[in-house]
């Protein structure tokens, strides 16, 4: 069977800007938000310059799913299904995803362009989001016309979102540093072999689809080898 030898293109260019944008503003909304919230941060938030800030990183953060649609529709739509779609092998790796959480990825069953913990991820991520925005924006336009057990619960509300959105970071951070995966956003490209140990359905499918025209090109290259990587799990998962 063919596979993938050389390099693979993860991420398109237009999809890595969307990322850029996605993370700066979170960023940026996460330290705003501490100084607008957090005692010892909050003398850092004098002038309101912090606020403005945050209401900016807003409108970043609010069109990154239009931005992506507008620069990548196909990608955009394909993301948010393949995040809400799981199947027999990502139940299984969710079974063992501590092993996956020890860097042990060749006792993982097989998975597609994105393993289930990712998947999660990007669900989690779509999801929580629109409390964020939600509230946010109530915050922003209605806070004066809520009462004060409104406006606690809508802060409160706000605030757990934006910690379970850092906290789903963290992880994401995590798992970048273990698998290396940093490259992916910066040159858009993996490590073959690692993306048959991480993905590998996904790659087959690569590798079994027609070759781009530009296949010449070293990082698209492919060579003929037998089927094992996705046979790995199946035949040791009883051991």
């Amino acid at each position: 069977m063919a596979t993938l030898e050389r390099p693979v293109l993860r991420y398109r260019r237009n999809q890595r800007i969307v990322h850029a944008v996605l993370a700066t503003s979170f960023l940026l909304l996460l330290l705003t938000g501490m100084m607008l919230l957090w005692g010892p941060a909050s003398r850092f938030a004098g002038g309101g310059t912090s606020r403005l800030v945050h209401r900016i990183a807003a409108l970043g953060y609010m069109s990154v799913p239009i931005g992506y649609l507008l620069a990548d529709r196909a990608g955009a739509i394909e993301l948010v299904r393949e995040s809400f779609r799981y199947d027999r092998d990502d139940i299984a790796w969710f079974k063992h995803m501590y092993r996956y959480a020890l860097g042990r990825t060749r006792e993982m069953p097989p998975q597609g362009r994105l393993n289930a913990g990712q998947k999660l991820h990007h669900a989690f991520v779509i999801v929580v989001s629109v409390g964020v925005v939600g509230t946010g924006l109530t915050l922003w336009f209605l806070k004066s016309s809520l009462g004060p057990d409104w406006l606690a619960f809508t802060t409160l509300m706000h605030d757990l979102c934006m910690l379970g959105l850092t906290l789903f970071l963290v992880g994401h951070l995590y798992f970048t540093y273990v698998y290396k995966a940093l490259s992916g956003m910066t040159t858009g490209y993996v490590d073959a072999v690692e993306a048959r140990l991480e993905h590998a359905k996904w790659v087959e499918e690569l590798a079994a689809s027609p070759q781009p025209a530009h296949a010449t090109d070293p990082a698209h290259a492919i060579t003929k080898t037998n089927k094992t990587t996705t046979t790995t799990y199946r035949k040791g998962k009883k051991q």
